[in-house]
């Protein structure tokens, strides 16, 4: 067996697949004098990088629980939101800073929508991110405290750089878990961002929460280093309907 039948079997052992598939390309281009074998080498590991790099995102981003993958660039914006505040934030920065973004607006304005593209954008640059639905969060803290380990679930929570909880409003929550939500986002403050969306104004967080002194000792946490998000316009989802409806009636 020669030793490029040889070099072949070892890049497939090493699981260098991208050097194996451009092998024969850089073997030529050295042969023709286009490509130093520095200049080769160098080209190659290149690919194999960006490749490992490619790997390791997509698995961050599949670990997120998305419930769906939309960028920023899928969304289209109303005229009531400030885009270039929504592209700054896409660099990231909110996240070395430890700052909250709070998405308000009524439904189907595209809160979910922009949380979960700042979400994927933070889970491709390497940042722990985890996406949970507010009443399925509530659930497994409830859970938790029930079997008596609630600290464990609390600090799993807690661990994630970036924390997307969605949908805080749509239905009151009871003490018990007012206070287990109280007691995370106290973790997580100021070590962490958490990106919220909620159909609530912050002065109806006494009524999800079940008591105005509570609610405000989380605004506080949450407030304190944050963006606040205010969307105003009409449901994307409502406005589809009623465009299909409109050229169901003309078509007939």
């Amino acid at each position: 067996m020669n030793n490029y039948i040889k070099l072949q079997n070892n890049l497939t052992e090493l699981n260098l697949i991208n050097i194996k598939t451009n092998l024969d390309k850089y073997l030529n281009l050295i042969n023709t004098g286009e490509k130093s074998v520095i200049d080769a080498l160098y080209e190659l590991s290149e690919l194999e990088t960006k490749a490992k790099e490619k790997r390791a995102m997509n698995a961050c981003v599949k670990v997120a629980n998305f419930p769906f993958l939309k960028g920023i660039e899928d969304f289209n914006f109303q005229p009531g939101i400030n885009k270039q505040e929504i592209l700054d934030l896409k660099s990231l920065r909110f996240v070395e800073n430890n700052e909250n973004i709070l998405f308000v607006g009524t439904p189907g304005v595209g809160k979910t929508h922009l949380a979960v593209s700042i979400g994927i954008e933070c889970a491709k640059h390497r940042y722990s991110t985890y996406f949970i639905h507010f009443q399925d969060l509530m659930s497994q803290l409830k859970k938790a405290l029930k079997e008596n380990r609630l600290e464990t679930r609390l600090k799993h929570f807690s661990k994630y750089k970036v924390l997307i909880i969605d949908e805080i409003g749509y239905l009151p929550i009871d003490t018990d878990a007012s206070n287990l939500f109280f007691q995370l986002i106290s973790k997580r403050y100021e070590k962490h961002s958490t990106i919220i969306t909620t159909n609530m104004p912050f002065s109806s967080w006494g009524e999800i929460f079940g008591s105005p002194v509570l609610a405000q000792a989380i605004l506080d946490r949450l407030l304190h280093h944050s963006h606040v998000i205010s969307i105003k316009g009409e449901s994307y989802r409502l406005k589809e309907k009623m465009d299909f409806f409109a050229n169901s009636v003309s078509n007939s």
